[in-house]
């Protein structure tokens, strides 16, 4: 039976497809969150604690710099990585 006509198979593509969108809501939800702090902020500088920078860094460091520059609305990706 070819792999394309496999009922799992098909099943768990269907599976991925609707995890990833899922997914995607999120971030474009938490994107948009961080749109709108950082016009509530404006100009004002972010003081951070070592700890959230270092929690900060730790997630950025899987990201490309790309990635960085559309969802890191709120720390520049130079200061993240």
């Amino acid at each position: 039976m070819p792999s394309a006509l496999n009922p799992i198979s098909f099943v768990v593509t269907c599976l991925a497809g609707w995890l990833s969108e899922h997914q995607q809501r999120f971030i474009d939800y938490l994107t948009e969150e961080n749109r709108v702090l950082r016009e509530q902020i404006g100009d004002k500088r972010l003081r951070f604690t070592d700890d959230q920078r270092r929690r900060l860094a730790a997630r950025a460091k899987a990201l490309s710099r790309s990635a960085l520059e559309q969802v890191a609305t709120l720390v520049s990706p130079e200061t993240l990585l």
